[in-house]
């Protein structure tokens, strides 16, 4: 289209430009017309005149202005023949208007950037200033944009338009909706790491692991078909040993549901029908946990929540094979944007139930996210298995780990962390990081009075334990980070 325009553009300009002063008025007649003046133009015959021997009108000579139109239509015909030749054989590219193709291939790229800029993904949060308020009350894991930013294009994913328009994934898989290559990559990275068994498991994805934690307590919960028919006995109770993850008591009685609800702190708990909800290591204070229930009917079931278990916030100290094993991206790689989880379920009849949930909940998991998280497992696994040797014969640089960038902030984060705390002289810590933060009794709301001097924190009320302790999340950037120290270590 754009190159027919240019020629017809050029076309009409040679027109006017050779019949200034002729009779046709500079106009190009039409294409009909054209092609019936070229066909007079050649003999019809061997008894044909002379093909440009004008008629005769009966009542004598013809008139010049006839004489003058056949000529410039002649004219004409000869002009646009030379043209079409000239195009025929010169690419539209070739125009030797040089002004006009700058203008469009500025054009075009000014379009290309209209279009990126306007297609760009969020960055996140603001940048902070001295002045702002530090918020450390979401645990956002920023911190890892860092080690992100500098491994180029190893966790990088091109999805073409066309790809991943299907709701199904594997069909013979429990969860139909699971990408091949995630399942693979779940694995390996597990393998990798050694903080949870994969073999004898079916892996189930979902959109992070809240919506998984859901998914259990949904296949966990007493007969669906009885509770449907109103026949079904009281929910059942939904417990955790306190101070717990707070979204836990929000997310089980959001709905309000009457399979299962919310009953508190597992150490306080008394009855033998239950799901409790293992943390380990513990959202908020790190510790180790264990189940602390024992059912003696046989109808108390456990759920454990991994989503720390990974070597930048504790020891790897044994390979997890627990019944059901919940992890996410958000916490292992630092990608909650990318919102995808996974299950690790021993039992098929409750992976099929988990699976349904979550078919009901968003008919699947997005089929995108799940190819970038299982691009991004892959990096960080390729970190840990080629081995120095590999990289120098290929002669590329040795892949970078996750883990090792995560401990070492985590213990420059923890560092900072205790010298502040030191220099203000009104908080305390603990010796070891899985224990509880000790604060001082002079301060009965902690999240408050942080709350004054422009820190968010979560309230310890809000885990079930004492107001006078708080969460601080150490997952932001580094700036953010370092003006929270800053802050902290003025209080007096």
């Amino acid at each position: 289209m754009a190159a027919l325009r240019v020629g017809t553009r050029a076309v009409e300009g040679r027109f006017q430009a050779s019949n200034g002063g002729g009779g046709g008025g500079g106009g190009m007649a039409p294409s009909s017309r054209l092609v019936a003046a070229h066909r007079e133009a050649k003999p019809r015959s061997s008894h044909s005149a002379a093909p440009w021997k004008l008629p005769r009108r009966r009542g004598g000579a013809m008139p010049l202005w006839r004489v003058a139109v056949f000529a410039s239509v002649a004219l004409n015909v000869a002009t646009l023949a030379l043209l079409l030749h000239h195009y025929a054989t010169s690419p539209p590219h070739h125009y030797h208007d040089a002004g006009l193709t700058t203008r469009s291939s500025d054009a075009a790229a000014h379009r290309r950037a209209r279009t990126a800029s306007s297609m760009a993904p969020s960055t996140g949060k603001p940048a902070v200033t001295t002045d702002s308020v530090i918020n450390l009350d979401h645990g956002d894991p920023t911190m890892f944009e860092e080690f992100w930013r500098e491994t180029g294009d190893a966790a990088e994913v091109v999805i073409p338009g066309w790809q991943t328009m299907s709701y199904f994934s594997d069909v013979t898989n429990v969860c139909w909706f699971l990408e091949p290559e995630l399942d693979r990559q779940v694995r390996r990275l597990h393998r990798v790491v050694g903080n949870a068994a994969v073999d004898g498991y079916h892996v189930l994805v979902g959109t992070g692991s809240t919506q998984l934690f859901m998914a259990a307590l949904y296949a966990l919960a007493p007969d669906h078909s009885a509770a449907a028919a109103g026949d079904a006995g009281e929910p059942i109770s939904v417990v955790s040993t306190a101070p717990y993850y707070s979204s836990y008591p929000a997310v089980t009685d959001f709905l309000r549901s009457g399979l299962f609800r919310w009953a508190g702190d597992a150490d306080a708990f008394g009855g033998d029908s239950y799901i409790e909800l293992v943390c380990s290591p513990n959202n908020p204070d790190g510790a180790i946990r264990e189940a602390v229930l024992d059912s003696k009917t046989g109808n108390g079931r456990t759920v454990h929540d991994l989503a720390y278990y990974w070597p930048q916030y504790t020891p790897i100290t044994k390979r997890a094979a627990h019944d059901i094993m919940l992890f996410t991206v958000s916490k292992s790689t630092g990608h909650a944007g990318t919102r995808i989880g996974w299950a690790l379920v021993k039992d098929r009849a409750i992976a099929r139930k988990m699976t349904k949930f979550v078919e009901l909940n968003t008919i699947g998991v997005s089929k995108d996210s799940q190819m970038r998280a299982a691009k991004v497992l892959a990096a960080v696994s390729d970190g840990y298995e080629r081995r120095p040797e590999q990289t120098k014969e290929t002669k590329t640089a040795t892949p970078p780990r996750l883990f090792d960038f995560g401990r070492r902030k985590m213990v420059e984060r923890w560092s900072m962390l205790r010298a502040a705390v030191a220099a203000s002289g009104i908080f305390s810590l603990p010796e070891e990081t899985s224990g509880f933060c000790n604060f001082t009794k002079d301060v009965e709301d902690c999240a408050g009075f942080l709350r004054g001097h422009k820190i968010l924190t979560r309230s310890g009320a809000q885990f079930g334990a004492d107001a006078r302790y708080v969460r601080v999340s150490m997952l932001d950037r580094d700036d953010a980070y370092d003006i929270f120290i800053n802050r902290l270590s003025s209080l007096k």
